[in-house]
Parts: C-alpha cells; sequence; structure tokens
C-alpha cells in the first residue's frame, strides 16, 4: 500500500486581552467600568475533500498558525475573533498525534472535519467584574494561548494508478505485464474480487504503484455487482486509469463501455469523476482493435492510447505518461 504522509506542528490563536476602562463622558465624571472582553482565538480544522489527492499541498508547509483574537475596546465593545484556519486534506486521510502516537481520526468520508488545535479564550474586561459591591474593577484578564501540537497525517493509498474499467477490461492482464503482482486471470466476469497491488519499473530509476481493481458495471453507484466496495477503492488512488476492450471478443461496444465506467464515476463522486484520468484501448493485437481504438478516441474527442499487455505495445509510453502526471510533470 502507498503511503503519502507529512508532519505539521499547529498553533491555534491567543485569545485577545480584557480591557481595562471607565467611561470618560462630558457630564459623567465618574463612569463606571467599560472595558469590552477579548475576542477568541481561532481554531485550526481539517477538512477531508475530493479537490485534493495528496499530502503535498498542506505539507509543504511544516508550521500553521490560526488567528489571534483582538484585544477587547471601550464601551463594553468585545474584541474581534480570530480567524478560524481549515486545512483542506484528501479523503482517506488519517491524523495521528506525532507525540503519542495514537489515531486521532481517519477522515474517510467527504467533508468531515477534525479540530486539531482550539483557540485561547479572549479575556474578560472589568465590566466583566463590575458587581454591587465592587463596582470598579481595575483589573482584567489575559486571553488564553491557543493550543499546541504536532501532528501526523498519513494518506493510505491503494496506489498511484488505480486501473478502472468493466469486467474483462483486460486491467490484471495488464498488471501482470508491467509488475511482479499475480492476479487471477481468466475469460469471465468479476476474476478480480479484491485490489492487487503492484509496482512497475519506470525507467532505470524510478517506479509507480498500481492496481488492478475490481470491475465497474451498470449501476455500481447504487451498489450493484461489487458497487461501493469497489468504488471507496478508487477514492484511494491519485490517478485513474481507465481501460476499454476494443477486441473482436469485446462486452460491449468501446464507446459504450467507456461511458458506463464514466457515468458510474460522476453518479458516485463528482470530484471522482475529475481526478486525473487516462483512456487506454486494450488487446490491441491487430489492425481490426488498432482502428477501433482510433475511432473511440474521435468519438470521446480525446486521446485513447492503444496498447497490447500481450505484445506490450504502447505500455512503455503509457507508463511515462502516469508517472508524468503523478509527479507533477
Amino acid at each position: 500500500m502507498f503511503r503519502d504522509e507529512c508532519t505539521l506542528e499547529v498553533r491555534a490563536g491567543k485569545g485577545g486581552d480584557g480591557l481595562v476602562s471607565f467611561r470618560r463622558e462630558k457630564y459623567v465624571p465618574r463612569g463606571g467600568p467599560d472595558g469590552g472582553d477579548g475576542g477568541d482565538g481561532g481554531d485550526i480544522l481539517l477538512r477531508a475533500t475530493g479537490r485534493v489527492s495528496s499530502l503535498l499541498a498542506v505539507g509543504r508547509s511544516p508550521r500553521y498558525r490560526a488567528g489571534n483574537g483582538e484585544p477587547g475596546g471601550t464601551s463594553r465593545s468585545a474584541g474581534r475573533d480570530g480567524t478560524d484556519l481549515v486545512l483542506e486534506v484528501p479523503v482517506g486521510t488519517q491524523v495521528f498525534d506525532a507525540r503519542r502516537g495514537h489515531l486521532l481520526r481517519d477522515l474517510a468520508a467527504e467533508g468531515q472535519e477534525l479540530l486539531v488545535a482550539h483557540g485561547g479564550g479572549g479575556g474578560r474586561g472589568n465590566a466583566s467584574f463590575a458587581t454591587a459591591v465592587r463596582q470598579t474593577p481595575r483589573h482584567a484578564e489575559p486571553g488564553e494561548k491557543g493550543e499546541e501540537r504536532t501532528i501526523r497525517l498519513e494518506l493510505k493509498l491503494f496506489a498511484e494508478v488505480g486501473l478502472v474499467g468493466l469486467p474483462n477490461a483486460g486491467k490484471s492482464t495488464l498488471l501482470a505485464r508491467v509488475t511482479a503482482a499475480r492476479p487471477k486471470i481468466a475469460d469471465y466476469p468479476f476474476t478480480t474480487l479484491v485490489p492487487h497491488v503492484g509496482i512497475a519499473a519506470v525507467g532505470e530509476f524510478d517506479s509507480l504503484v498500481l492496481a488492478d481493481l475490481p470491475g465497474l458495471i451498470e449501476g455500481a453507484a447504487e451498489g450493484a455487482g461489487l458497487g461501493h466496495r469497489f468504488l471507496r477503492h478508487v477514492e484511494r488512488c491519485r490517478v485513474l486509469l481507465q481501460l476499454v476492450d476494443v477486441s473482436e471478443g469485446a462486452l460491449e461496444v468501446p464507446e459504450a463501455a467507456f461511458h458506463t465506467i464514466d457515468s458510474e464515476l460522476t453518479r458516485y463522486s463528482a470530484a471522482l469523476a475529475e481526478r486525473p484520468r487516462l483512456v487506454a484501448a486494450t488487446k490491441c493485437e491487430d489492425a481490426a482493435a488498432r482502428a477501433k481504438a482510433a475511432d473511440l478516441s474521435r468519438s470521446l474527442g480525446r486521446p485513447v492510447r492503444a496498447i497490447s499487455a500481450q505484445t506490450g505495445e504502447g505500455i512503455a509510453a503509457l507508463l511515462g505518461e502516469l508517472h508524468g502526471i503523478v509527479r507533477g510533470g
């Protein structure tokens, strides 16, 4: 399983100090206390979102600070609260206390949040201490310090590249061709019931982690076939490689096969449908299959790579292209 991780130091905002102040009006020579309370310090939260697929952006800065609360003002006016800081992380991010090592939360769903550092409370101004007995208090509270902690974020991905397609699209065969993984391969639907992960060499010094994921069928977004079980795996892949069988024995015509997968990804999650995705036509062992691949590219209005796991045609170039996307090139 591929891991993407980083360690962050977070500090919530300090609360604003309360104010010591007394009314000073022309015809009120002995005005009472009117010092306002300080504002609360800002919190720091983590929010899971499908808009990001790695911890690279949040990990670029090792330290994060939320806004401090403003001090109280005269006329009992409260200071403004500090600005909260919300850090967006990928769905599937696990959050650990770096010092103690325990898991704080697994942000496994879109929109889940975790408060990782609580802002300090604002101090009370002297107006808050006035009583019938003590009518002119001359003290106020300082704002509290914001919570500080060190957290470790870990995104567990099934792979950098997830292979998606209808049953028998050639996912297992491709994985077996480019990695040491040995998934079960047979000529009937749902041969793959659990993900298989392998590492493919890219050039002499680099690699890609690929996963052969269970085949989708129409209605998967509603749970048909392997349904949500499959789509949860897809969510934890950084890039998708959609395979379309263009051979004579394909289960569906290529255009319909592409749109079945595309529709299910969109219905399950709009963010998932927008994940970086390449399309490859598989089983291009003859001229007829290559012609279908070209026709599919024209029909979709996007590049379709013609590959053959049997002969190796187009595979090196495809891995290079995937590697460039994963590494941000």
